[in-house]
């Protein structure tokens, strides 16, 4: 007769569990805002460094943008439509020109000579962020 051993025993799942759920539950939010800009949204919290498209400011200036979909301080969530009144993330910018990776694009038909190549590099502003509101 074969003895089939199970996975997990019982116990281990239990504790494996319980510190899971307790470990959870003790953690602390932190603060976050959810932004949109150059058409596309970022999850950002207080002092990190984000790329976003380019803007044309100088490098050392600080931007105010009010574009702010969700917004939490930690225990309370404020979610806009499709913006939240009152909102805003204050950025400072690092690098104000800052080039992505090359994306090259390749088209060609076989056996007619025709081909086609095109090359794009985004441009991106490294800001960080210094508040949020």
């Amino acid at each position: 007769m074969v003895k089939y051993y199970p996975l997990f025993s019982r116990k281990a799942f239990a504790t494996s569990w319980k510190r899971r759920y307790y470990t959870r539950k003790e953690r602390k939010m932190e603060a976050y805002a959810v932004l949109e800009t150059g058409g596309k949204q970022l999850l950002v919290r207080a002092g990190d460094t984000i790329e976003i498209e380019k803007l044309s400011v100088e490098e050392g200036a600080e931007v105010v943008l009010d574009t702010v979909c969700a917004v939490s301080d930690g225990t309370t969530l404020k979610v806009g439509t499709p913006y939240v009144e009152g909102a805003k993330v204050t950025l400072a910018i690092v690098a104000p020109n800052k080039k992505g990776p090359k994306v090259i694009n390749f088209k060609m038909k076989r056996r007619k000579g025709s081909r086609r190549l095109v090359g794009h590099r985004q441009q991106y502003t490294v800001a960080t962020v210094k508040a949020i509101a």
